[in-house]
């Protein structure tokens, strides 16, 4: 006991001498603080990819408003995205996701962690494509820089040119043969085989957005990537799913808060109505999207005030849904731009289903969401890229391109996988039985078929490459809901679908091909200036200005 005590004496005598000579910043220095020395790279992983499903979930919406998939509010396209708008985009991207990969990567190659190293990677990747095709051109080479308060724009083609070189590393960590640590994977449970096919889809959605840029390099990257036969397959989908916890932290679907209270999102008219109405029938994913609480539509104008009105001159011009989708089915929504303010419609609006949100399933019980302990309970999905997706793209690229492969049958291969997909994911959950008895599974096969008949028609109809690319566009846009980031993408790449639902305003200003650059950018950087208005194309939108997408 005598040594113990007298070794720590010496001990401490020694840290009062050594501190006499230590700088002032070391003395002041946090002990609770994560340094090098004390960072879990494990921590930070799962803080990487956390962060991430929050930044694409963000991306993802304003991508489905814009796109019609669900309700845009306010009356012009400037008063829905303000500057302020995506505040929180940018600091998640360059605070959190980006940061944290940079004070990542040392600690990881100190440790041999190829795994760690590879999801990062793939991961910021993705992050720097997202804010080239979200602003344009955007800070890089100089961000993330301590000393640099004030860091410049870097040209959005050349991030996306780093980007891709990052893919590139990303696979080679993947596939190393010795790596040290075990992350835990949110996304693929440790299976570096779909990483791999994960990073060379990423690669095919970078050829085809470049197409406008470089039609004979995305056409010889694609028909690579289609040569390699490493794309994304069915059971290889990268998803985020949801708990069903409700204490804080809350693991469940963010939209599903419209289970807890009523009310949320109002679903798109437009977007009803191709579900419904357009092709003359029911599409077989309708129920497992949205869930009616009522299965007729108000004619109380308290509840829904444009049951009482006309139509807008445009609207009628055009022959576009208004108000409530033909047939009095009790799919209520609104249509796209509509400033009202909320009535007391928050247990009759249309809510959504089972898929991707984890709600109910629509058997016509026609009974109010405020229950949430009814249906999946929130154990939804973001869907991120599914093989249905990677279907869809090689469709588009082998119209528009001439790559591999035979455009109608890829497109009704991205028909069959995405309905199967749908219908998988809705009956593994706690409305499985439910759903069976309703819908037995032979019922829908033909339902599916007798769509993809419908849809086979239709293109074989098709009299161009721009009227059959309107069809592939149209069914690809179906496809995606609760994914508004690729159908956003989509319609500034392609214009389609085409005829979208115009704004109640008959001139809502421009329409966003790029959003504001950040009021938190702009106030706290010198050399940030603000792009002249929502109408500045990113780099790889080379269609004509607005109005040709609106």
């Amino acid at each position: 006991m005598k040594k113990l005590i007298y070794g720590l004496t010496i001990a401490a005598g020694m840290v009062l001498a050594t501190s006499c000579t230590e700088k002032l910043d070391e003395l002041l220095e946090n002990p609770n603080a994560v340094n090098a020395n004390t960072a879990s790279p494990d921590f930070l992983l799962n803080s990487i990819q956390l962060n991430y499903q929050s930044h694409w979930y963000g991306i993802s919406d304003r991508g489905a408003r814009l796109t019609r998939q669900i309700n845009q509010g306010a009356a012009l396209y400037e008063a829905a995205y303000s500057a302020g708008a995506t505040n929180g985009t940018w600091s998640n991207s360059y605070a959190n996701i980006l940061a944290d990969i940079k004070f990542l990567m040392p600690l990881a190659e100190k440790g041999n962690l190829q795994r760690h190293m590879g999801i990062a990677k793939t991961i910021k990747a993705m992050v720097l494509m997202d804010l080239v095709d979200t602003y344009g051109d955007v800070p890089y080479s100089e961000a993330l820089n301590e000393s640099n308060f004030n860091p410049k724009v870097d040209n959005g083609q050349a991030i996306y040119a780093e980007a891709f070189k990052i893919l590139n590393e990303a696979s080679v960590h993947f596939t190393v043969a010795t790596s040290g640590g075990s992350p835990n994977d949110y996304f693929y449970n440790r299976n570096y085989t779909n990483w791999n096919r994960l990073v060379n889809t990423l690669k095919l959605k970078y050829f085809l957005t470049t197409k406008s840029v470089d039609k004979a390099a995305s056409t010889a990257g694609i028909n690579a990537l289609i040569a390699g036969n490493a794309l994304i397959t069915t059971g290889g989908d990268f998803v985020f799913r949801f708990g069903t916890t409700a204490a804080d932290p809350d693991s469940r679907h963010p939209k599903f808060g419209q289970y807890t209270a009523g009310g949320g999102d109002y679903q798109s008219t437009h977007f009803m109505h191709h579900l419904t109405v357009e092709k003359g029938f029911d599409d077989p994913r309708v129920r497992y999207y949205l869930y009616r609480q009522v299965l007729t539509n108000t004619t109380n104008v308290d509840e829904q005030e444009c049951v009482s009105q006309i139509a807008p001159p445009h609207y009628l011009i055009g022959n576009y849904p208004y108000c409530n989708p033909a047939g009095n089915k009790g799919y209520w929504g609104r249509d796209h731009l509509d400033p009202d303010g909320i009535p007391p419609d928050g247990l009759k609006r249309t809510a959504y289903g089972v898929f991707p949100v984890g709600g109910r399933f629509d058997n016509n019980s026609a009974t109010p969401v405020n229950n949430p302990a009814l249906g999946n309970k929130g154990a939804g999905i973001h869907p991120i890229m599914l093989a249905a997706y990677v279907d869809f793209m090689l469709a588009e690229a082998a119209l528009t391109l001439g790559t591999t492969g035979n455009a109608k049958t890829l497109l009704l291969s991205g028909i069959q996988k995405h309905m199967d997909y749908v219908r998988a994911f809705a009956v593994a959950g706690a409305e499985g039985a439910l759903i069976s008895a309703f819908e037995p599974a032979a019922t829908f096969t033909g339902r599916v078929t007798n769509y993809k008949n419908y849809v086979s028609t239709q293109y074989d109809a098709a009299t161009s490459d721009d009227a059959r690319l309107n069809v592939i566009g149209t069914e690809y846009w179906l496809s995606l809901y609760g994914n508004g980031k690729e159908s956003f993408d989509l319609y500034r790449r392609t214009g389609k679908p085409n005829r979208m639902q115009p704004a109640l305003e008959a001139i809502p200003g421009p329409f966003v091909r790029s959003f504001l650059y950040p009021l938190n950018y702009i106030v706290s950087n010198s050399n940030a200036k603000q792009k002249q208005n929502l109408a500045v194309q990113v780099f790889w939108d080379k269609n004509p200005a607005s109005p040709w997408i609106y």
